[in-house]
């Protein structure tokens, strides 16, 4: 029997009791849409994370979205993402109307490479546009390098926007993800390490004008009148039912984090010079969303996925293409040097299984069979 790469029913098995009666309040309260749980989560999650706004919406994706809508983006704007991340940053952009920019990343970090962002802010300048926001992605669950972005960011005037979709509870310099930025989205779409049993997300900011144009936004443009629209937002809300259950996955979530610890240790340990396993700079804590090996080459990386499926293991690449590869994203500026290291990463990085109820012998099974 293939293992699970995110074992989702071991964790559920853990709480099922607990997640049982949520759900069964949840039902006998009736209150679908917004109700108390709701609220109760973005408390618990604001104060998790240290944020002073925390709001929670449909997805990760609308997340970005009304992060932008609130900063007011719009045509003739640059927003600058990194080009090795999942779609759903830069696709956002053209969505909202402004013009994505694409910035290589890091080869030991898989993060957004501060020298690159430079450039690219030079070339949308360049190119006519104007430099609003900057989207670094905290990949795979460790944070960006924010003491470098930010100082950059603050200097040319953009807003920087942090993508914690794969690193919501990841550990800065003393910090966790989701109170670093402007603002900070993240998702819970189920494999995330903080992930319910559908779609959802939240926005968290220190800002009290943003927080209060998000909660708008959310919610149809809603203003102080029910029936008196005062802006065009959207209906991004996370569902009661799905709250209620991240209430209780957020209880374990620290010791979850802890766990993932173990593993990507053993992982460490175990892969030690055969593949080029991840950095956690000094004074970071990953999340651990993916624990993600370079190989030597792409042939290798055949190699290793079939070496891993002929015992039962799963693997993914996590991104096979870059997005400025991609079609629908062709067509945008990007650093005009290049962005090397994406392309190469797309053709080296493996994921193995990953999720805090990885035992050590399995784990040593998935080793085994890699190396």
């Amino acid at each position: 029997m293939t293992m699970p790469f995110i074992d989702l029913a071991a964790q559920q098995a853990r709480i099922r009791g607990r997640l049982d009666s949520a759900i069964a309040r949840v039902l006998d309260e009736g209150a679908y849409i917004m109700g108390p749980e709701v609220k109760q989560f973005e408390e618990q999650l604001g104060a998790f994370c240290g944020a002073k706004h925390t709001l929670s919406c449909a997805n990760g994706t609308d997340a970005l979205s009304l992060a932008l809508m609130a900063l007011g983006v719009k045509a003739g704007d640059a927003i600058l993402v990194p080009s090795f991340t999942f779609a759903a940053t830069a696709e956002v952009v053209p969505f909202i109307g402004a013009t994505p920019v694409f910035v290589d990343v890091l080869p030991d970090t898989f993060n957004m490479d501060v020298e690159s962002f430079k450039r690219a802010i030079a070339h949308a300048k360049a190119e006519g546009l104007n430099p609003k926001a900057v989207i670094p992605v905290d990949l795979f669950g460790l944070a960006a390098d924010f003491d470098a972005i930010i100082p950059v960011a603050r200097e040319n005037g953009i807003a920087v926007i942090d993508d914690a979709a794969q690193g919501f509870g990841a550990g800065y310099h003393g910090r966790t993800v989701g109170s670093i930025g402007d603002i900070t989205t993240t998702s819970f779409f189920p494999a995330k390490p903080l992930g319910c049993y559908g779609d959802g997300g939240a926005i968290f900011t220190e800002d009290d004008e943003l927080a209060a144009l998000i909660d708008s936004y959310r919610i149809h443009g809603k203003g102080s009148h029910k029936y008196d629209n005062e802006r065009i937002g959207m209906n991004s809300r996370l569902d009661t039912l799905q709250a209620a259950i991240l209430i209780e996955k957020l209880a374990i979530f620290p010791d979850e984090i802890e766990e993932r610890q173990n593993v990507a240790r053993r992982y460490a340990e175990g892969l030690k010079g055969r593949y080029e396993t991840p950095i956690v700079p000094e004074g970071l804590t990953s999340t651990w969303a993916q624990y993600t090996i370079k190989t030597k080459s792409e042939a290798e990386r055949a190699e290793v996925q079939e070496k891993a499926k002929a015992a039962g293991i799963p693997t993914a690449i996590y991104y096979p293409i870059p997005l400025h590869a991609q079609t629908a994203f062709r067509s945008y500026p990007r650093d005009p040097d290049g962005l090397p290291v994406s392309d190469d990463l797309a053709k080296r990085v493996i994921s193995l299984p990953m999720h805090p109820y990885l035992g050590a012998q399995v784990q040593e099974k998935v080793i085994e069979a890699v190396v």
